[in-house]
């Protein structure tokens, strides 16, 4: 019987953090302690620090889908792997959201014995950093708030207020509400609605900030609505952007942990992939890349998603180039996408397995043909995959001239991910990225949002409601349309219908609404029914998580 991922992480001797801060190269004077096995990381060292970079290699994924892919398990067992065959490397990952945690989709500090420790702290409080950025996101809420009671001399339209509160949690009650109620003195009566702390633009404007001045700029830009005569209002217009980065001071440092084999791992920030731009901070980032010669990330969801994301908006603004990405598939995943349903993935299913693999292709050819990087697919073997079922993945990408290895990551930990390592590294080595991004900034919002849908999804391109196409005259006026775009849309298909599943063809995409994010710097285009505030499944995962009198936590994944 196989042990569950916290059984497994909690029967590993964790080292001292100090131990593993002195293994990547960190000084006592760029530590602060939080217990035995967690540290922040001051960000004097990024300039301070007078190492060369190391190599950037990002991992992403196919089309997600319930059956799992298993990309964190993989970015973490590549990264032992890596150490394993004697080099030096750090791994930066992002910081788990309370609200799948508790909901549906579980933890995220990988499975099986590809794991960061202490896992129960990760999948929980951490370091406090989710918190600050909740406590910043509804300080400005206040602010906004209170300056309409105080007389509203900004002349702020309470209709056209965009800002909302947060909780870390998935609860769908909050998603639209109404406050201010009992009386004058107890707030202007309106319309609101909470969003989950992953989807506020703090949480995106942390993540992208370079510095506690960076920060300030960043939160300053931030609008929170639009005066009676449609002119947008700022946080740095209500004054809130000091006392707001003053909140986050300690939550901008990258957070040091470990994985269950020793290797340095940062794991800072949590943007949503398919909301915002799901990748952990350029902090943690930098650091990793000063820290090791090898510096191995992820980005959330599937390429077209997460990878996506992450060349165009972070790699963009933050002037890094990958060196090499890995694209995670799974055997189950790709029989899902050729038509298998849920219940039958234990049992061998060549047809489907091979009428999915096109879903495969399209992500490869994504970070090839549109971004000019060198990859690599690692297929995740999970216990019920057939021998039979890995030949045919791994032979059909050779045939197409994809480069394939076989991880067994979750099972075997490190020594599972050695191929998969030396292929990386022969990659770093012997190929040369021609980055390029998949649309130029100049290009107008719309040109922008269909390059990526032809270049990325393989679509056809993107049209605009009519609600959409006012929105997108107002950042025309305003002079916004030369952001990058963050496309939100469902993860389980490349178009914006989950139920489309494999590799869809001649699909449009439906932008049903524009969003100015002036601190992180991006245009949100919203499509399908994606929600900021997640709910809760019939059977939340927080129903199986318990505690004993010795404070050993249960079921938490």
């Amino acid at each position: 019987m196989y042990k569950s991922d916290i059984e497994i992480a909690q029967s590993v001797e964790m080292k001292n953090i100090t131990d593993i801060a002195a293994a990547a190269g960190i000084e006592n004077k760029y530590l602060e302690q939080y217990g035995n096995h967690k540290a922040k990381i001051d960000l004097s060292l990024l300039k301070e620090d007078t190492r060369e970079d190391g190599k950037l290699i990002l991992v992403t994924a196919i089309t997600p889908t319930p059956a799992g892919e298993g990309k964190t398990t993989t970015t973490i067992g590549l990264s032992d792997g890596l150490k394993r065959i004697g080099k030096k490397v750090v791994v930066a990952l992002r910081e788990p959201s309370l609200g799948p945690v508790f909901g549906i989709k579980g933890g995220a500090a990988g499975g099986g014995y590809s794991q960061v420790v202490p896992m129960e702290d990760i999948n929980l409080h951490f370091t406090g950093d989710f918190h600050a950025i909740g406590a910043a996101n509804n300080l400005l809420a206040a602010m906004l708030d209170n300056h309409i009671y105080q007389g509203n001399k900004l002349n702020i339209d309470p209709r056209r207020i965009t800002w909302k509160r947060c909780v870390d949690m998935n609860d769908r009650q909050l998603r639209f509400i109404t406050d201010g109620l009992g009386g004058r003195v107890n707030g202007v009566p309106r319309e609101d609605g909470f969003d989950i702390t992953v989807a506020s633009e703090v949480m995106a404007v942390l993540c992208l900030a370079s510095s506690i001045t960076d920060l300030k700029e960043r939160l300053s830009r931030l609008i929170v609505g639009y005066t009676y005569d449609e002119k947008p209002v700022t946080a740095g217009d209500l004054n809130a952007a000091g006392s707001m980065a003053a909140l986050l001071k300690n939550a901008l440092k990258p957070n040091l942990v470990q994985t269950l084999e020793g290797t340095p791992a940062l794991v800072h920030g949590g943007p949503f992939a398919n909301i915002a731009h799901g990748c952990n901070s350029v902090t943690a980032t930098r650091m990793a890349l000063k820290l090791g010669d090898y510096a191995v990330t992820e980005a959330g969801f599937g390429a077209d998603l997460g990878a996506e994301k992450f060349l165009d908006i972070k790699c963009r603004y933050a002037g890094l180039t990958p060196s090499a990405v890995v694209v995670v598939a799974t055997v189950r995943a790709l029989k899902m996408h050729g038509g298998a349903a849920k219940t039958e993935l234990g049992q061998e299913n060549l047809a489907a397995l091979e009428k999915g693999i096109p879903n495969l292709l399209r992500h490869v050819s994504a970070i090839k043909n549109t971004y000019g990087l060198p990859s690599v697919v690692a297929v995740n073997r999970f216990p019920t995959d057939t021998d039979s079922e890995i030949e045919l993945i791994i032979n059909k990408c050779k045939e197409l001239g994809v480069n394939v290895c076989l991880s067994t990551v979750w099972a075997d930990g490190g020594k599972g991910g050695e191929e998969l390592a030396k292929e990386v590294v022969r990659l770093c080595e012997e190929e040369k990225p021609d980055f390029r991004f998949s649309y130029d900034l100049n290009d107008t919002v719309e040109n922008k949002i269909s390059s990526i849908v032809r270049n990325v999804y393989g679509g056809s391109g993107a049209v605009l409601t009519p609600a959409a196409q006012k929105q997108l005259d107002r950042i025309n006026a305003l002079g916004y349309d030369k952001l990058p775009i963050c496309m939100a849309k469902t993860q389980y298909s490349l178009s914006d219908d989950p139920s489309k599943l494999g590799a869809p063809e001649d699909f449009t995409v439906t932008v049903r609404e524009l969003k100015i994010s002036a601190g992180a710097g991006f245009i949100v285009a919203l499509t399908g029914s994606i929600m900021t505030m997640p709910g809760l499944p019939k059977s939340p995962a927080a129903e199986r998580i318990d505690i004993d009198e010795n404070g050993v936590i249960s079921g938490l994944f």
